[in-house]
């Protein structure tokens, strides 16, 4: 005999295949924990040191260019902070301000020193090329009356006042003398010499006698070629005698070697406007270290 199943009993029974813990029954694993990565930290580049040390030579190298006495020390130091500026900024995590200052400043006092060098050098050389030493004396033959008239010009010896005619020009190692001026003098520096060519139109030659006597103690002599005569127009154009070179009359010789004491006398000739002829100016340097002075014409 069979015992007849209940109702709904088959409802109680477990599926095959399906687990036997209810879904809302989960095992417990406690409350979730988080964990906190720590903040990164603002780190602080190292010093640069090079930078430094560049910026440092560059300063000192930058005042000293400007010290005309200390020049070369500058010039030793600023390629140096050039160089270790440049080297500073290619380190890795190395700040580059320094190092750009540094380079920057370098550059600049490298100027500066040139231009302080070349300022040395113009001093040097005017006081070597024109040092002071020339000095004019009247001419001898003046009457009083002329000596008067051309005190003025004498004391100032500019284009605009010129030494008279026959001043006596010294420097160390030489006397120029101006001894005439002839304007108009075109047929006789063209007659002297069939190579001669004629001034061109609207000018003439003019021819000035000079003297130079040697008065320097070089046991070897010198030659007067470094004793320049130069024509100023009135324009303040300088003529000389190689714009148009002509052979003059009793010509002057400049290669002949003259020992203390001897002199030697000639005339040159310059191609000047003739409109103007009379009104220009002689400007007279008494060797290669001596002043340029300035002479009348007339």
């Amino acid at each position: 005999m069979t015992t007849p199943e209940l109702p709904g009993a088959s409802s109680q029974q477990t599926a095959p295949h399906q687990p036997n813990q209810s879904p809302l029954t989960q095992p417990a694993y406690g409350a979730p924990t988080q964990t906190l990565l720590p903040q990164p930290t603002k780190s602080k580049k190292p010093r640069n040191v090079l930078g430094l040390i560049a910026l440092i030579t560059a300063v000192l190298g930058f005042i000293f260019a400007c010290v005309p006495g200390a020049l070369i020390v500058g010039w030793i130091l600023l390629p140096i902070a050039f160089i270790l500026a440049l080297v500073s900024l290619f380190l890795k995590d190395k700040p580059k301000g320094m190092g750009i200052t540094a380079l920057i400043l370098s550059v600049v006092g490298t100027i500066v020193g040139v231009l302080v060098f070349l300022s040395v050098v113009s001093t040097s050389f005017d006081n070597a090329f024109g040092s002071g030493d020339t000095t004019v004396a009247q001419p001898s033959n003046n009457s009083p009356a002329a000596a008067e008239n051309n005190s003025a010009a004498a004391a100032a010896g500019t284009r605009e006042s010129p030494h008279p005619i026959g001043s006596v020009i010294e420097s160390d190692d030489w006397r120029v003398v101006i001894n005439s001026v002839t304007l108009a003098a075109t047929d006789a520096v063209v007659a002297v010499n069939q190579f001669n060519d004629p001034p061109g139109d609207g000018s003439e030659y003019i021819l000035v006698n000079y003297s130079t006597t040697y008065i320097g103690d070089d046991p070897n002599g010198q030659t007067p070629g470094f004793v320049s005569v130069e024509y100023v127009t009135a324009e303040g154009t300088t003529v000389n005698t190689f714009d148009r070179i002509a052979v003059a009359p009793e010509a002057f010789d400049s290669t002949g070697t003259l020992y203390t004491n001897g002199t030697t006398t000639g005339n040159i000739a310059f191609a000047v406007p003739t409109a103007t002829a009379g009104q220009g100016v002689l400007a007279v340097r008494p060797g290669m270290l001596g002043d340029k002075v300035f002479v009348a014409v007339q």
